[in-house]
């Protein structure tokens, strides 16, 4: 198997995977992943859930075209700007999954120390002004946080997040939106007792 059909297949599964946890109703969202100097990113109308091969679709870093039949994700400058300002990231998954997009419609990032892993593996997930999607303007008030977060709210859209491989991307993905979940329970609970600063610091300490 060479490359380029690792990608596509690693995509379709965890994109199916995504859409059996409910994490990508319908036609929502897209993923994609570095292919050296191109992107193989979903096409624009292709559902998560059931991706074919043929919905797959190789990019330029500009957004252009370069291999496929079908016209990429109207996402696809989003795609775009996380992997020029993250050499380090390989795959994007975006979503629309129920409890970060609750969220991400109150317009109420997920900054709260709640639990140790989230701590851990987020530090937060800040969230962006609302751009239209697949704007310009969403791109700039998106991007500006891929710099120093692997993930973040989308006001009134969704979740992005991007890692190494797609297998951790896809876990933080499940942890956020995990997480997502417990700080909405804790919120109906009368609100969680959260985290010391000096709590906080003994988990960051564990990164080193």
């Amino acid at each position: 198997m060479d490359d380029l059909s690792k990608l596509k297949t690693e995509l379709i599964e965890y994109g199916k995977l995504a859409g059996i946890k409910n994490f990508t109703p319908g036609y929502s969202g897209n993923l994609s992943a570095r292919y050296g100097d191109k992107i193989l990113i979903t096409s624009s109308g292709s559902s998560n859930g059931y991706l074919c091969e043929d919905e797959l679709v190789l990019i330029d870093f500009e957004g252009n075209l370069v291999a496929g039949d079908k016209k990429p994700s109207s996402e696809k400058l989003l795609h775009c700007a996380f992997y020029k300002k993250r050499p380090d990231v390989n795959y994007i998954i975006h979503v629309h999954s129920p409890y970060l997009s609750t969220f991400a419609c109150c317009h109420i990032p997920l900054d709260e120390p709640v639990m140790a892993e989230n701590v851990f593996y987020f530090s937060q997930i800040p969230l962006a002004e609302y751009g239209l999607p697949s704007s310009i303007d969403l791109v700039e008030k998106t991007s500006k946080y891929f710099k120093d977060y692997d993930a973040v709210l989308m006001a009134n859209h969704g979740f992005i997040v991007g890692d190494k491989t797609i297998k951790d991307a896809f876990l933080k993905l499940e942890l956020a939106e995990s997480y997502a979940q417990v700080v909405f329970n804790t919120k109906m609970l009368g609100g969680a007792v959260l985290l010391t600063e000096k709590q906080v610091e003994e988990i960051n300490s564990l990164k080193k």
